[in-house]
């Protein structure tokens, strides 16, 4: 008798994460956070919490055993990670279409973001090692926006939730500002150098990195605005003596 074997390359990956998040999300509203008074703000958190550190691991793993340029093939564990990725952004999608339809800034996000994904798996085959490093940085910060803003949501009904809130919102700030202020801008020049310079010539087209540069050059710059209007929020509440909000 044949035994099945896991094709880390097959498209029907995709599903089975899918369905992965899709539990994460329901165990969150109708379990964790079912005593919330909106308890898909919780699940949707809890979801990225599944996916932002396990995305980082998965990512860091591919690009420490492949010794590769930003045009190479796709490998098999590269694909996987991608397809993780797209499953989660795909479920925070329909997420955010459900109950959050007007922030349009986040559904746009998730919409970019699946977007650069999809076209790099299933479209070009190649180019996988830039978006993972990017995908690292990222998602690096995951886990402490992740509590920082399950601590927010809380922050007006329990005061351990206010206090944390308070305790970690400067050197969250700073670490956000560090990974998508200075280490993004950095590793997104040296990956529009790098296509830029024609090395890419016949493995990734053009329309494909042009677009992934502006879409990716594009959330680094909103990434930038949003933690430095949470300086300047910050720095105006300790300025005015009032109490963190």
């Amino acid at each position: 008798m044949e035994t099945a074997s896991f094709n880390p390359s097959s498209p029907a990956n995709l599903p089975s994460f899918l369905l992965l998040f899709v539990s994460v999300y329901l165990l969150g509203y109708f379990l964790i956070f079912r005593s919330w008074k909106s308890p898909h703000l919780g699940a949707s958190c809890l979801m990225s919490l599944f996916h932002g550190t396990p995305a980082v691991v998965l990512a860091s793993h591919a690009l420490l055993t492949t010794s590769r340029a930003f045009a190479s093939p796709n490998t098999a564990v590269e694909s996987t990670v991608l397809d993780f990725s797209m499953a989660y952004f795909t479920i925070d999608l329909l997420h955010y279409l459900v109950f959050l339809p007007n922030d349009f800034l986040f559904i746009l996000h998730h919409v970019a973001t699946l977007y650069v994904f999809a076209t790099c798996r299933f479209a070009v085959g190649h180019g996988a090692h830039a978006l993972l490093l990017l995908l690292v940085l990222a998602e690096a910060t995951s886990a402490c926006q992740n509590v920082w803003t399950i601590a927010g949501y809380r922050k007006n009904d329990v005061v351990l939730a206010r206090r944390v809130r308070e305790l970690l919102s400067p050197p969250f700030y700073l670490f956000y500002t560090v990974v998508r202020g200075l280490a993004g801008p950095v590793a997104l020049y040296d990956m529009a150098a790098f296509y830029g310079s024609g090395a890419a010539e016949g493995a990734v087209p053009r329309w494909a990195w042009v677009s992934w540069l502006v879409v990716i050059g594009s959330a680094i710059v909103l990434s930038v605005l949003w933690v430095l209007r949470n300086w300047v929020d910050w720095f105006r509440e300790k300025n005015s003596g009032k109490k963190f909000k």
